[in-house]
């Protein structure tokens, strides 16, 4: 195997696998795509329902934060996919890609060319929509979006009772608006997972000029003064190996992976860097701070209605979905999306509410012996902030998280209204029909304290961490607004690391943006520009 390339891409997740296929359509480009996991061959990848099964096994980084001193000094599990595809093999495949507002509020933070009008066209190259082309949507990209396959009947009820609690329907939440309720759209073909993986790498496999190592743990950059020249990695037969990089480094290894991987090359606040024994070599002190995820909690209703998730893990269902790719296992287990705001006077959402025919509590963990649905409040305009840092100088280690989650009022206010709506909709017709009681948080969960004091004890993350590598012109960015580490040549971040502020909603969408937005700005390419009168 070479020791030399062009391009050398750390992290083969939901942007990497974009990287990879884009640098590598030039065949006088040589590319190496670095990956800590595996292949993606596993059935709970590929099955949709099973990706629960994934969590704590070596698919999964498992991470976890510091006891977080807001929610009961709790630690809060992370889990983050370890295999080629990266979290996009591990998520519940729901393609949301936020608000207008989003983007601009990331132009407001020296994102220039971020915006709405710049970030709509990188989202339809990638995709390929089942509803056909339209002014926000494109067909013929290898990013397969697709109305879910077998959705559960009492959706429909789930539904109809959300406008009688009056959240409108709404038709597309991926278009100009957001706010409303609908089915998901969802990352499958056929019934199966289409993850970044199988959009952008399988089909570039094939390409003598892309190489793609899996298995290895990449333990530092390579530095000579200023330039980043290559990676140091280790293999799984051990020892520490260099590969340089003649034009450009991409870290790509996400919220977790890449502050952490700029931190043990010597890169970000000197005093951490110190307290763990690693040489500051860099001072960027925003490397892994801001760090944002989407706080949620699952308020859990028993149903007497069948025909929901439970039992389906059972042979029958595994019959059906192996032999058609159809049934209940083809479920992302949320299926209807709602958007919402907590109080009047807000410029968007800071609500959505995931939704679906099954119980769900401590990220799957936990059963309920019988029929259930599920609506769960997540925040996706947080305010609370937190922190990346490293445990110690061993590549190996997990780094420390802490998300300070619920450490703003405002967030602990939304989650709670977010509870008190979900109980609404539940007492609507025609749900309130086939709703037998709540099983969470329960009866007992009446008054305001009650309420918070059941988020604070139960309240997970969404998986969704983002910012601690963020763009920007502030003080705390860590890159300029094409993605390069400022203040060092030859080295770019290209991941969720890179969002100044998180998006409202589930963020794959947005981290494949990103990587065909950064293909661009890597390759000299204008950026693209949206033409309405050519739009079918």
């Amino acid at each position: 195997m070479s020791d030399s390339f062009d391009y050398v891409i750390v992290g083969a997740g939901s942007a990497g696998c974009v990287l990879a296929n884009r640098l590598s359509a030039d065949p006088g480009t040589r590319v190496l795509l670095l990956e800590a996991g595996g292949r993606d061959r596993s059935p709970n990848i590929k099955i949709p329902a099973a990706f629960p099964n994934q969590f704590h096994t070596k698919l999964d980084w498992d991470f976890a934060t510091e006891p977080e001193p807001h929610v009961d000094g709790r630690s809060l599990y992370v889990p983050r996919g370890k295999s080629l595809g990266g979290s996009s093999s591990m998520n519940a495949m729901l393609y949301v890609r936020g608000c207008p507002l989003d983007y601009e509020s990331w132009v407001r933070a020296g994102a220039t060319g971020w915006g709405w009008e710049d970030v709509l066209p990188y989202f339809m190259r990638s995709e390929h929509n089942a509803r056909g082309a339209s002014e926000y949507h494109g067909v013929g990209g290898e990013l397969h979006v697709s109305e879910q396959r077998s959705p559960r009947k009492l959706d429909r009820r789930i539904l109809a009772a959300s406008e009688a609690a009056g959240i409108p329907r709404i038709a597309d939440y991926n278009g100009p608006e957001q706010d409303g309720v609908s089915m998901f759209q969802v990352l499958q073909k056929g019934g199966r997972r289409w993850s970044s993986a199988d959009a952008f790498l399988t089909p570039a496999r094939g390409r003598p000029n892309l190489e793609i190592r899996t298995n290895v743990l990449v333990e530092r950059l390579a530095l000579e003064g200023t330039r980043v020249t290559g990676v140091h990695y280790r293999g799984r037969r051990g020892g520490s190996r260099l590969v340089r990089a003649g034009a450009e480094v991409i870290l790509a290894a996400g919220a977790i992976g890449s502050p952490q991987l700029l931190q043990l090359s010597g890169i970000g606040d000197p005093a951490d860097l110190q307290a763990v024994g690693v040489k500051p070599i860099h001072d960027l002190p925003g490397v892994g701070a801001n760090l944002q995820d989407h706080p949620f909690q699952t308020v859990n209703f028993a149903v007497s209605e069948s025909g929901t998730l439970y039992g389906a893990d059972k042979p029958k269902p595994l019959a059906e979905w192996i032999l058609r790719r159809s049934g209940p296992l083809t479920s992302t287990v949320a299926e209807v999306n709602a958007f919402v705001r907590s109080r009047p006077g807000l410029a968007a959402a800071d609500l959505q509410l995931h939704m679906g025919a099954a119980y769900f509590d401590d990220h799957g963990s936990v059963e309920y012996p019988g029929d259930a649905i599920v609506i769960g409040p997540v925040l996706v305009a947080p305010k609370s902030r937190g922190k990346v840092w490293l445990r110690s100088a061993d590549p190996a280690d997990k780094p420390r998280i802490l998300t300070n989650s619920l450490s703003e009022p405002e967030d602990l206010d939304a989650l709670v209204a977010g509870v008190e709506l979900a109980r609404r909709i539940a007492a609507e017709s025609p749900l309130a029909e086939v709703v037998t009681h709540e099983i969470t948080p329960g009866p007992d969960a009446v008054d305001r304290d009650a309420i918070e004091a059941d988020i604070r004890r139960r309240l997970m993350l969404i998986y969704h961490p983002v910012g601690t590598c963020a763009m920007g012109d502030g003080e705390q960015a860590v890159l300029d607004a094409e993605l390069r580490v400022r203040g060092l040549d030859g080295v770019r971040v290209a991941d969720a690391s890179v969002m100044p502020t998180i998006t409202r909603g589930n963020t794959h969408a947005p981290c494949v943006m990103i990587g065909e937005k950064a293909s661009d700005l890597i390759l000299g390419r204008t950026a693209l520009r949206r033409e309405r009168s050519a739009v079918a």
